[in-house]
């Protein structure tokens, strides 16, 4: 997305939209119907982008509703891990709207089986998901945004159990997954940097949102948790979504092949 916002500014003088106004971009969010996705959407919404929610399921009109933005929110069903089905819902959004300019690969899925009990079918369904899923989608993207020449922005939802063995609970084919995110951003940042699309990544804590559920629903297991997060709780989405809102803008014109924790110093200890 190059240094646009910030040609002709002094320093001093330079304005919030220059840092993170997204007027006249288009925002895809895969997984963007709840949680984390949804609240991305939101916040891509309210910097001036047109936001075009990718799910699974189809997303209910209240929720679409919720994006808000001075442009009226998009949605289209797709599975990320139907080769065809993403080349034709990113076509898709480029016949409506133009152009593809951000990237937020969202959709995940965990499976929580000890190593020794999982199966190899769950162990493909969560890969196919979490690590195949956002390279198609990455891939789909970048071709789109080198076809425009103008740049673009992929942010990739990692873990912090993409940075750490975890421990609290078995989770094998999540934390590999996000493990091989964090290097597929890398890697991907510097084979497209030359097209000016930046790819990085955010390493979000536990959030409270429909994907932990089961966890939230255990209260010895969220006490644990949250005594081993030094600001002692766990996330809210709006709390997750303004580091997604920073990787897409301008304000990152030089940030690419970062994964970005927001964790409430869980990594840090």
């Amino acid at each position: 997305m190059g240094v646009e916002g910030f040609e002709g500014q002094q320093a001093g003088a330079i304005s919030l939209s220059g840092f993170f106004g997204l007027e006249g971009k288009v925002a895809a969010v895969t997984g963007g119907g709840s949680g984390i996705g949804l609240a991305a959407a939101q916040a891509l919404a309210a910097a001036g982008a047109r936001v075009v929610i990718l799910d699974r399921a189809p997303v209910a009109a209240e929720v679409l509703a919720s994006v808000g933005g001075a442009h009226p929110a998009d949605a289209l069903t797709m599975d990320v891990t139907d080769e065809a089905e993403v080349t034709a819902r990113f076509a898709e959004i480029v016949a409506r709207h133009g152009r593809i300019d951000i990237l937020v690969n969202n959709a995940g899925l965990a499976i929580r089986d000890a190593a020794v009990d999982l199966s190899l079918e769950a162990w493909d369904k969560v890969v196919a998901v979490n690590l195949t899923g956002v390279f198609l989608c990455a891939r789909t993207a970048a071709r789109h945004m080198i076809a425009a020449g103008q740049g673009g922005a992929i942010i990739n939802t990692a873990s912090i159990m993409a940075l750490s063995g975890g421990g609290i609970y078995p989770n094998i084919s999540y934390q590999a997954t996000k493990g091989s995110i964090v290097n597929l951003t890398r890697a991907l940042a510097v084979e497209w940097a030359p097209h000016n699309i930046r790819v990085n990544a955010i390493a979000p804590t536990y959030v409270r949102t429909p994907f932990i559920a089961p966890l939230l629903a255990q209260p010895e297991l969220m006490a644990r948790i949250e005594a081993m997060t030094p600001l002692r709780r766990i996330a809210e989405p709006h709390e997750v979504s303004p580091a997604i809102l920073f990787l897409a803008g301008p304000g990152a014109a030089m940030v690419t092949g970062h994964t970005l924790a927001v964790d409430g110093g869980f990594l840090a200890q």
